[in-house]
């Protein structure tokens, strides 16, 4: 991946896309793919906001079916199922299990009945991937670290797991590869217009500060929570979601738990060998530039958690990571958030501005479609979309199982310890041969980064050099999470900053620049 702010100089495409989220990511992917002239742009990082703050699920949304979202729930099962095949190294399955407890807001009758229809909407899960009903003391063998008071039965169903930032950033590397202008830290400043038509757009580098001027058929507004920036008569509402990073209390299987508090649905699941717990769903009005986590978000999720853990009483020094995002949804009057539906709508304004609001990681490959579709229309360009079915860019071309196998075997040779290597691969796909490249060249860069966590010092270096990396904080956010998920010291971040500068080329000053604005975010609050 590269990056190459002249390619938009004086530049004419069929669509430019603004937001580099995963709406825009399918959605350039889409569009390169049929052949359009494509450019995509991100005022911030690619991912840096909602795309990489998710529950980090691929999943129907099992809870949907309480508001009888059929629909909805049927389209995001079968995208679900289709990524599982396509982009097995980004898309993986994960085991849910549901207690039941006395007095509790769903019976051992009601989720047989709402897992039975989930089953039946997927329609093509494997056997061995059907829910199943457990004894509460089948259950409590499966999860040691639930409180067995009160549990009369317990249920495991699957789903589906990613690391939502890499998702979009394979997407963002597809689209490229596919010729479309792929461009982070590059602004949308404002409209061209011609007799009340948009024409194009002047973007603004947010490295150099250069100005561009693109020609454009058609402008796609894929901007979530700024899009009203785009177009201050778009609608939404914004519901804010917050996430914590806590100490393994899970193997490799998952919880869905209900709040006592309010009746919502939240999550409990392992996360590069963390716990990741979330989330909250509360109406957000603030400044959306400053989405923060805040102390009653904190004693929501560590409560909620509590009550049902056996094996740990979380307080707020145990927490080693957080992040907060926000959901764009439709406008509705419901009175809560989590009953608004997130489902997708597209709007097309009268001066020909296409507006994506709401919509889910999970379906936002379909959805992308349909907004490519409408492009295609308008533009009179006979194409049909290719997403679909397609293996993702970075998937092994032959069987996955095999793959890993041969791939962990070059692994072990290099010295790379079993974990690191599993999630190696995850991350990094067919491009695998290039970071064992770095590691023969370098046998210390099979070493881990940090002790706890699974990521090895080759996977820090080929991320900076090779995927679009302008900022630290891109880096250690979004290429690699490690911000989120170890408490690194100033000695620690140093470290990392001066092999990040290395790879870049950052010179000293750079460097520091680089350091004092990482610090001041992540390691002061």
């Amino acid at each position: 991946m590269y990056r190459d702010f002249s390619q938009l100089k004086d530049r004419n495409v069929d669509v430019l896309i603004c937001g580099g989220g995963v709406y825009g990511a399918w959605t350039a992917y889409d569009a390169a793919l049929r052949g359009l002239k494509v450019a995509i742009v991100d005022q911030g990082d690619w991912a840096s906001a909602t795309s990489s703050a998710s529950s980090k699920l691929i999943h129907g949304g099992l809870r949907y079916l309480e508001s009888l979202d059929f629909k909805l729930v049927r389209k995001t099962l079968a995208e679900r199922q289709m990524l599982l095949k396509t982009a097995p190294h980004r898309v993986w399955p994960l085991c849910f299990g549901i207690p039941v407890y006395k007095n509790g807001r769903m019976g051992s009758l009601q989720l047989k009945i709402g897992l039975l229809l989930y089953d039946l909407l997927a329609s093509t899960v494997p056997k061995t991937q059907t829910y199943q009903y457990h004894s509460p003391a089948e259950f409590a063998e499966r999860f040691p670290c639930l409180e067995t008071a009160g549990l009369t039965a317990g249920f495991t169903y699957f789903d589906a797991q990613t690391d939502d930032a890499r998702y979009v950033l394979e997407l963002i590397a597809g689209a490229q590869n596919s010729g479309a202008i792929c461009l982070n830290y590059c602004r949308l400043s404002r409209f061209l217009e011609n007799d009340g038509r948009l024409c194009g757009a002047v973007c603004q580098d947010q490295v150099t500060g250069e100005m561009a001027n693109v020609g454009a058929a058609l402008i796609v507004n894929t901007a979530g929570q700024w899009s009203a920036c785009l177009r201050s008569d778009n609608r939404y509402r914004l519901s804010k979601g917050v996430h914590l990073i806590l100490p393994k209390v899970l193997e490799n299987e998952a919880l869905l738990l209900t709040a006592q508090a309010d009746g919502r649905v939240f999550f409990m699941m392992p996360w590069y060998g963390l716990t990741l717990l979330g989330t909250t769903d509360t109406d957000y009005s603030g400044d959306i530039e400053h989405v923060a986590v805040e102390p009653e978000d904190i004693r929501y999720l560590l409560s909620e958690a509590n009550r049902v853990l056996r094996t740990a009483n979380w307080t707020e020094n145990d927490i080693i990571g957080r992040y907060a995002g926000l959901r764009v949804l439709k406008p509705g009057d419901e009175a809560s958030p989590s009953d608004v539906s997130r489902d997708w709508t597209l709007k097309i304004a009268s001066d020909g501005l296409l507006s994506s609001i709401g919509g889910k990681l999970t379906s936002a490959r379909e959805d992308a479609e349909r907004i490519v579709d409408t492009v295609c229309r308008q533009l009179g360009i006979d194409a049909v979309s290719q997403t679909f079915g397609k293996a993702f860019p970075w998937s092994p071309d032959t069987d996955y199982a095999e793959w890993c196998a041969g791939a962990s075997y070059k692994a072990t040779h290099l010295g790379i310890d079993s974990i690191s290597a599993h999630w190696l691969l995850r991350r990094h796909g067919n491009r695998m041969p290039a970071v064992f490249e770095l590691c023969e060249q370098e046998p210390e860069l099979a070493r881990r980064i940090t002790p706890a966590l699974p990521f090895i010092m080759a996977d820090l270096v080929f991320c900076a050099r090779h995927e679009m990396v302008v900022h630290l904080e891109d880096l250690l956010r979004r290429r690699m999470p490690l911000l989120i998920l170890a408490k690194l010291s100033p000695v620690e971040l140093q470290r990392l900053a001066c092999i990040a500068a290395e790879a870049l080329g950052w010179d000293r000053h750079t460097m520091n620049h680089q350091l004092d604005s990482c610090t001041e975010k992540w390691l002061l609050h």
